[in-house]
């Protein structure tokens, strides 16, 4: 199995989805969007963007 994205609709309407590792295990969840073409775009941008994504660490106050 391969990393995927599962979308769904909650209880209160908004879309949203989970990012699941090859093991099941749930990695993110996403925020809630009132349309689910809104979510898919989001979804492509993630695909698109995120392999030169930094990693840092923040510093709490």
């Amino acid at each position: 199995m391969a990393y995927k994205f599962e979308i769904y609709e909650d209880k209160g309407g908004k879309f949203r989805f989970n990012f699941v590792a090859p093991n099941g295990e749930t990695m993110f969840s996403s925020q809630g969007y009132a349309s689910k073409s809104s979510l898919k775009n989001s979804i492509e941008s993630i695909q698109e963007n995120v392999p030169g994504a930094d990693v840092t660490e923040r510093e709490d106050d």
